[in-house]
């Protein structure tokens, strides 16, 4: 088990679509312990493998909600169900999000308020959970990150060209870039937002 870099919006593995896992035994099993050790370390929620440089279709999260259950598992070759997406003015607070690979960032993005996410574990054994709320978020987060996605992407105009300013401004946005948790100085501050 280890921490590995977590790689920084721009480079190619975050922008591209995973590869289904079709290989399941102990080098998937090193992957996932080593992608909850990074998450953990970074500290965030939720790591999809493609935010440490492998490119299949592989999350994990951890999280504990208001009542303080821990939230945790990994999952492979997902399929995400979406429920109804609220209406009205995006809250800015309420729905703030942030991102491993956008490192320090945050911004508010509307999601649906309710999934179903299902998929193998990763033994190969199928499972299927509800989810609502922040554990909701987190999931589609996550499988977003699996189809080449970024939460950056999925942001209202205005909000995506402030986003790249940003980015621009931090020199993100180039190949190769990447962090390493209890090493560089990113997201070491407790923030609203909990980082996926």
């Amino acid at each position: 088990m280890s921490v590995r870099p977590i790689r920084i919006t721009g480079d190619p593995v975050l922008h591209t679509p995973a590869r289904p896992v079709t290989n399941f035994g102990e080098e998937l099993d090193e992957l996932v312990l080593d992608m909850i050790d990074t998450m953990r370390e970074a500290p965030g929620v939720g790591l999809a493998a493609p935010q440490i440089g492998v490119d299949v279709q592989v999350f994990v999260w951890e999280w504990s909600d208001e009542q303080d259950k821990l939230h945790e598992g990994a999952i492979v070759n997902p399929v995400l169900s979406l429920g109804q997406r609220q209406r009205g003015p995006l809250d800015e607070e309420g729905e703030i999000e942030g991102c491993l690979s956008v490192p320090d960032f945050r911004y508010p993005l509307r999601r649906a308020s309710d999934v179903v996410l299902s998929g193998l574990d990763p033994r190969g054994h199928a499972l299927s959970m509800y989810a609502e709320g922040w554990l909701a978020r987190i999931f589609q987060h996550e499988f977003d990150h699996l189809q080449g996605r970024l939460y950056i992407d999925r942001l209202a105009w205005r909000l995506r060209r402030e986003a790249r300013r940003d980015i621009r401004r931090e020199g993100f946005g180039q190949p190769g870039r990447s962090w390493l948790p209890g090493v560089d100085s990113y997201e070491e501050s407790d923030h609203e937002a909990e980082e996926a």
